[in-house]
């Protein structure tokens, strides 16, 4: 049953494990299950999937749904079957310096123990791959620090300058990184420390969306943050709904990120045909996605519905079926969010309104969690879009069953449909 009482569908491990994995941001409460409930889960379930399929799992958790602390856990768990698949998957998906710590503090969490040979071989592999910067810049206090890090795995330096830099790295002489961080901590101005990172191209991507707030307060040059915006470098691991939270921090960028937003539906192919998009704004779906975070994932699933690409009518479900101004971008996010009340999951009856449509593809975008049985489409092509981590899901069958809120779920059913 689902927890709202509808009956679901029996699923494998594997199933059960994706569902788990791909819309989950670790240890983080979910409207009907608490963090560390889904992280035992995921850890229960990895242990009864093939070692292969975890590891590619947390591949394509990190390099195409853009979580980073999923994998990890992931990788905790075929550490304990995975044979030589382990350093390989552990090089491949650490691709920041701190995740390097973070997954022996993960692996650590329950007391700690010794690392395996081939752990150690993996994090010795990714140790190479960051410079004396990425170390600086990662190096943060917690549990486990990157010297511990390389204590344990004794990685061998690739040259006598990384070396050099893993010197400093043990004795904490690292050269402070240059990051808004350090500069803005150590007292300098704040519009010159911004437009000096912004003209050197030194800002991430993901950072200069979390600054808006800080840029604009500070006066700093707005032909210089448009310009950052639209250009979009680092773009590609910045999950859709990011620019949502930057718009709403601060709005005078808006039209920017709007543009920014709407460039990701001119990436792959328009759909064919007649698309019908119906999300859910039940009120499961106003848990917010994070204790730090003011976004929903109902914010998550209005992003993808706004950049849905081609002819495309939107729908929303809670106590009833209302159809919205299919809308791009940001305007297409409040058409959602604002369509009605949030309540009930009614998602059977709104599927029963959708099978009476003539389309050539229905997109539900849902956490699953009907209150009535849901039918099955009429729609030949017909997917159900899982945007939360819950034990049990109802769009299996006859229906195409896509988990996470990445872009990347797109991009499936273009591939599937090519």
């Amino acid at each position: 049953m689902t927890h709202q009482g509808a009956p679901a569908v029996a699923i494998s491990a594997e199933q059960a494990l994706r569902r788990s994995v791909l819309s989950c941001l670790l240890w983080e409460n979910e409207f009907y299950e608490d963090g560390q409930s889904i992280a035992d889960r995921i850890a229960a379930l990895a242990a009864d999937v093939a070692p292969e399929t975890v590891a590619a799992l947390a591949i394509e958790a990190r390099e195409k749904f853009k979580l980073r602390h999923a994998p990890l856990m992931l990788i905790c768990a075929l550490a304990k079957t995975g044979g030589p698949l382990v350093s390989a998957t552990i090089e491949r998906v650490i691709q920041r310096a701190d995740e390097l710590s973070e997954l022996v503090a993960i692996y650590f969490r329950n007391g700690r123990k010794p690392l395996s040979k081939q752990m150690k071989l993996g994090l010795a592999r990714a140790f190479v791959k960051f410079d004396a910067y990425a170390l600086a810049k990662y190096d943060r206090t917690g549990p486990v620090r990157l010297r511990d890090v390389l204590f344990l795995c004794h990685a061998k330096p690739k040259d006598a300058a990384q070396a050099d830099d893993w010197k400093h790295l043990v004795e904490g002489t690292l050269s402070a990184p240059d990051t808004w961080e350090v500069a803005l901590s150590g007292g300098a101005d704040k519009r010159e420390t911004f437009e000096r990172l912004l003209t050197e191209r030194k800002l991430g991507y993901l950072a200069l969306l979390r600054n808006l707030r800080n840029m604009d307060q500070a006066g700093v040059d707005e032909d210089l943050v448009r310009e950052a915006i639209l250009a979009r470098r680092g773009a590609d691991r910045v999950l859709p709904f990011r620019y949502v939270a930057a718009a709403r921090a601060a709005p005078r960028f808006e039209p920017h990120l709007d543009q920014a937003l709407s460039e990701t539906i001119l990436e792959g192919p328009v759909f064919s045909g007649r698309t019908l998009v119906l999300v859910d704004v039940s009120g499961s779906m106003d848990a917010r996605l994070s204790a730090k975070s003011d976004l929903t994932r109902m914010d998550a699933a209005a992003t993808l519905a706004a950049i849905i690409p081609g002819d495309v009518r939107v729908f929303t479900f809670s106590q009833e079926v209302r159809e919205v101004p299919a809308r791009r971008g940001m305007a297409g996010v409040d058409a959602v969010v604002k369509s009605q009340p949030h309540g009930g999951t009614y998602l059977g009856q709104a599927v029963t309104k959708m099978n009476t449509i003539k389309c050539d593809r229905l997109i539900v975008i849902t956490d699953e969690q009907s209150h009535d049985k849901v039918p099955d489409p009429v729609a030949e092509k017909a997917y159900m879009i899982n945007v939360a981590s819950a034990r049990n899901g109802v769009g299996y069958g006859k229906w195409t069953h896509i988990d996470g809120f990445s872009e990347a779920v797109l991009t499936y059913i273009r591939e599937s449909e090519a």
